[in-house]
């Protein structure tokens, strides 16, 4: 089992991710054969996503807001919660979340556990991604269609996403397991200093604060 790292439960100020710019990257190894053709190869499984959030500052209030999160988290040693602001829920940005947006498993009568993820495109080629960090109270859980009771009927660790049925409440075999969520995504600094000239700044001239994806 792999160390859990450091992380604090926080968000990142919403205000600045709001105006910050960033999003999902991909590394893809391309070998150009002598014939011209391409053999393409994905070095990730999974897509990592990275930020900028010296974008996102428009007055030295949010220079401070900014300051006092990297010293909290210690630079790149704590990890913290950043809302994506294009990216942040079950179904589509700005969309109500309803229980049955995301399909995340199939009963079997037997298993409890289920992992909160989101499925992007579709059939063979889609991408199923994990989704560690729901918000708080945002969670809906159906089992065929029917909504679930948190507390009675499960449970959801908000650390990583588990969702936990209780023992009478378990889906039995044939049943779909569905969700609608809000969620963050676990990032932490991709810098140890930051650099900001006040005279810089009032001209609208801010050193890049890097933000990148932490998988735990």
């Amino acid at each position: 089992m792999s160390q859990l790292l450091p992380f604090i439960e926080q968000q990142f100020p919403t205000d600045i991710s709001l105006k910050s710019v960033g999003g999902p990257q991909r590394r893809t190894e391309i070998v150009t054969l002598v014939s011209g053709h391409e053999q393409r190869n994905s070095r990730w499984a999974d897509s990592r996503r990275s930020y900028n959030a010296a974008m996102g500052m428009r007055s030295i209030a949010d220079l401070h807001l900014v300051v006092d999160f990297f010293e909290q988290c210690r630079g790149r040693l704590y990890g913290f919660r950043w809302k994506d602001h294009v990216d942040y829920s079950s179904g589509i940005a700005g969309a109500p979340i309803t229980v049955s947006d995301q399909l995340i498993g199939d009963g079997d009568g037997a298993t409890a556990n289920f992992q909160l993820i989101k499925t992007y495109g579709q059939n063979e080629n889609k991408y199923v991604r994990a989704i560690t960090k729901p918000v708080e109270n945002s969670v809906l859980i159906g089992v065929d269609g029917v909504v679930q009771t948190q507390g009675p009927d499960f449970t959801v660790d908000y650390t990583t996403g588990l969702i936990t049925f209780a023992q009478n409440a378990i889906p039995q075999a044939g049943s779909q397991v569905t969700a609608g969520f809000e969620f963050d995504v676990p990032v932490r600094f991709d810098v140890d200093q930051i650099e900001i000239s006040l005279d810089a700044f009032k001209a609208g001239q801010i050193t890049d604060i890097s933000i990148i994806e932490v998988k735990q």
